[in-house]
């Protein structure tokens, strides 16, 4: 029976390294981005459902859905212990890795769009530099034509 025990403290131990890690993956996810309140509140209501369904499956697992205050207290020393030893360095670390990650996508889509933009910039130059051309001499052309046709009324004026 004492063995028995034992077991169970470690495995919900466990489960508090388990739920001390899956807090710290919601807040390195909250300093690598930016989100709103309406998504925080689902991040913090996701976070709470996955516990409870950890621990009840822990629960209904290895004691057959005996609830004792030592699990409890087992979870609470392994939320300590995790957060004691290795949360300040499981988030460094994964918050160095998201944004090397996120710099690194941010330099690929620089690299693509560069010279989509360039390529872009010469297609609207060869379409709409014959049509400003076109439309210039077109309005040369009709001004001309005016000025023509005035000079002409004028002389015809002249003559009658």
């Amino acid at each position: 029976m004492i063995i028995n025990q034992a077991n169970l403290f470690l495995i919900f131990t466990i489960n508090g390294i388990l739920i001390g890690l899956l807090f710290d993956i919601f807040r390195i996810l909250r300093k690598s981005f930016k989100t709103s309140d309406i998504i925080t509140y689902c991040e913090d209501l996701l976070f709470w459902i996955l516990t409870g369904l950890l621990l009840l499956y822990s629960i209904f697992t290895f004691n057959a859905g005996e609830i004792r205050f030592y699990m409890f207290l087992a979870v609470f020393c392994g939320c300590i212990i995790y957060m004691l030893l290795f949360s300040k360095y499981f988030i460094e670390i994964n918050v160095k890795i998201i944004l090397t990650i996120k710099k690194i996508i941010t330099t690929i889509f620089s690299v693509i769009i560069l010279p989509i933009k360039t390529i872009l910039k010469l297609v609207k130059k060869l379409l709409f530099k014959p049509i400003h051309f076109m439309t210039i001499n077109i309005k040369k052309i009709h001004f001309n034509n005016q000025k023509n046709i005035k000079n002409s009324l004028k002389l015809q004026k002249s003559k009658n």
